[in-house]
């Protein structure tokens, strides 16, 4: 099977800091994969550059597709099949929940209003929120701003979907919401790569867990293996501390 991401030789300086140093990484079509470890391991600068909102350092390679990931022309081709829901939910405050989720399809991909609108009421439905639609991006909560914010990515039908820790800037009683939203993706088919802080979620979720530490993968196995018995000590260690608080 070609890999629908593959990631060579990743290394990223930010001045005298590595933040990423050697990462070889792929992941398969439908594949759910999992990143975790202590803050500053480099989880989401790894993400941030599958689509270039990050730069990386040569010789350093990744493909999307067939498509390297590079400045130019096919940028654009890159970006068009890599969704991307981050920390805090970037809506635009000033249009509605359906006109967040049309604008990227009606502009990108040059869909008409009417095709976009069925799709966005499609996908509002599907993450739990249609009767939100006509809302502003303030009259709702945060988790139901960042399944918005899931739904517009879903709607440029991207080939994969990129989670920078979409649960961290939530009061507690709104992760589960946003967490269910995406176990519905994860089982659909989606492919799915997820930096998170939620240990249950990897466990019960992911195809594959990948443990960084000190900008490096360490570790990398199915979450039975890396939660049960990992092989690494510093897997061990992070998980004894993580997992007993």
């Amino acid at each position: 099977m070609t890999a629908l991401v593959s990631i060579r030789r990743l290394r990223k300086n930010f001045d005298r800091f590595t933040a990423l140093d050697g990462i070889d990484l792929e992941i398969d079509e439908g594949e759910v994969v999992c990143i975790i470890g202590p803050s500053g391991s480099g989880k989401s600068t790894l993400i941030r550059c599958i689509n270039l909102l990050e730069t990386f350092d040569d010789p350093g390679e990744i493909l999307v597709g067939n498509i390297p990931v590079k400045r130019g022309k096919q940028l654009a081709s890159v970006r068009a099949e890599v969704g991307m829901v981050f920390q805090s939910f970037n809506l635009f405050p000033h249009l509605t929940i359906r006109e967040n989720i049309k604008l990227a399809p009606k502009r990108v991909r040059k869909v008409g209003d009417k095709e976009a609108d069925e799709k966005a009421m499609q996908l509002l439905n599907r993450v739990g929120i249609g009767a939100q639609a006509d809302k502003y991006p303030d009259q709702l909560s945060g988790g139901q701003q960042q399944r918005v914010a899931i739904a517009r990515a879903l709607a440029m039908e991207p080939k994969i979907l990129l989670f920078d820790e979409p649960t961290s800037s939530l009061d507690p009683e709104m992760v589960g919401e946003v967490l269910d939203v995406m176990r519905q993706l994860a089982h659909s088919g989606v492919t799915m790569i997820v930096v998170t802080h939620e240990m249950g979620f990897a466990r019960q979720v992911a195809d594959r867990v990948v443990f960084m530490n000190e900008g490096k993968i360490v570790e990398s196995g199915r979450p039975e293996n890396i939660f049960d018995s990992p092989k690494e000590n510093r897997t061990r260690e992070f998980l004894n501390a993580v997992l007993t608080r």
